[in-house]
């Protein structure tokens, strides 16, 4: 049997979920079409008002809301309260034009603390625990999310940076940490500087590894576990919603835990947007029911799922989500964030007035993920002299490196090298 941080609310029978979820959708559809313009207009469009839902399956009626609408309503039009009330306000990808901003009442701060130590107890977190997280604050929500909910159960918590990869098997080892949290990426670099600095795991405490952000496999997963003798969990989160705290993958290994009690999810077709069968796989849809400042409607997430609500052998009567390996939009998801294509694409256009012809490669080597941006080589990127071309590409790694936030390879290549319909070649097993 897993561990319980709320087992009232995690072992609510099917029918007690659905009311409480019935009861929280009303009641946030009321404050959204009374204080975000984008869904009265929304609704109006559709002759729709708050009160016409009285059953959870009128929730498809709804339009969709997409990361599109959120860059659209930069910085606080989506928010349902007064910019007083919001106490924290999370903006990751700065380097575009319209990031999307997310904000945070205290009580949005409270309840993603209780999800959490909701996620960290399922994986065997208590009190006793010392959790070291390397993951990259600012540019990822996670962090803060982790010391909510590890200072809620009474753990300590160790907030690393992962710029300081020799320094995190040292503190791992004197700090005698039980937990770890990092992107898979980074847990297998951990695993080859320890051996670098002759750290036997033997000499470590560690008993569970918790790792997001980023897809990874089964096979990461064994040897995650091989050579840390840990644990190894995923869990799921989305920037506009909570980060982590979302779903957490339970020691059963057979899904994550989706907490009903705070979201509604949906799996659609991606290509029609319209609602799937039970047990298909599909688009991922959330819909938030307790957040305060930033609430969505029928978020469409851009990650394949499916959703199983059969009760885990754990205890929990929540529904379940597969393990994300793919998304739907064409996006790379690796080293904690995600690439959209066409964002290369313009930075490419901005330097050379068109789009040339590009692939992203995407390689996992060693257990770390690799990009390399391949440009075709045309009448148009042509250079007579060795010294502008080294200049041209020197201006392109500067630009695509300050927009990644991490070091990514350009490569001039033949005509034939590569399908130009195809934008991206991800060569990762991650299955």
């Amino acid at each position: 049997m897993s561990n319980f941080w709320d087992q009232q609310n995690e072992c609510m029978d099917r029918e007690a979920i659905r009311q409480v979820q019935l009861e929280r959708l009303q009641a946030t559809l009321n404050r959204v079409y009374k204080n975000v313009r984008h869904y009265r207009q929304a609704f109006r469009e559709i002759d729709f008002v708050p009160d016409d839902l009285t059953d959870l399956d009128h929730l498809t009626r709804l339009p969709l809301t997409t990361r599109a609408i959120l860059r659209e309503n930069y910085p606080y039009d989506m928010f349902a309260v007064p910019l007083r009330e919001v106490v924290r306000l999370h903006a990751p990808a700065l380097t575009m034009d319209k990031p999307q901003v997310v904000g945070f009442t205290a009580n949005d701060l409270k309840n993603w603390g209780m999800l959490m130590a909701r996620g960290l107890s399922s994986v065997g977190v208590n009190n006793e625990d010392v959790v070291q997280v390397a993951l990259v604050p600012g540019k990822l929500i996670g962090p803060f999310g982790l010391q909510l909910g590890t200072e809620q159960i009474g753990a300590s918590v160790i907030p690393m940076s992962v710029g300081r990869l020799a320094s995190q098997s040292k503190v791992m080892r004197d700090f005698r940490a039980t937990a770890f949290v990092s992107t898979p990426t980074f847990a297998m670099r951990l695993i080859d500087e320890m051996e670098h600095q002759n750290i036997s795991v033997m000499d470590l405490s560690l008993k569970y590894g918790i790792f997001g952000s980023e897809p990874w496999s089964e096979a990461t997963r064994t040897e995650l576990e091989s050579a840390l003798r840990i644990t190894a969990t995923d869990v799921y989160g989305l920037k506009e919603v909570f980060g982590p705290g979302l779903a957490w993958e339970c020691p059963a290994k057979n899904g994550l835990h989706l907490f009903e009690d705070h979201f509604i999810p949906e799996i659609i077709d991606p290509q029609t947007a319209k609602p799937l069968p039970p047990g298909s796989e599909g688009e991922l849809v959330i819909t938030t029911l307790t957040k305060e400042a930033y609430p969505l409607i029928r978020f469409r997430t851009g990650d394949l799922a499916r959703i199983d609500d059969i009760p885990c052998s754990c205890g929990r009567t929540h529904c379940r989500i597969s393990r994300i390996f793919k998304r739907c939009d064409g996006a790379i998801v690796m080293r904690g964030g995600s690439i959209v294509p066409e964002q290369v694409g313009a930075l490419l256009a901005a330097e050379n007035g068109h789009i040339p012809d590009y692939q992203l490669l995407v390689e996992n080597r060693g257990g770390q993920d690799h990009l390399t941006v391949l440009i075709r080589i045309s009448d148009n990127i042509f250079f007579d002299e060795m010294g502008k071309q080294r200049t041209y590409m020197e201006r392109l790694h500067r630009l695509v490196n300050e927009f990644l936030g991490w070091e990514a390879t350009i490569r001039m290549v033949e005509q034939g090298a590569f399908d130009p319909a195809d934008r991206v070649r991800d060569e990762r097993n991650l299955q």
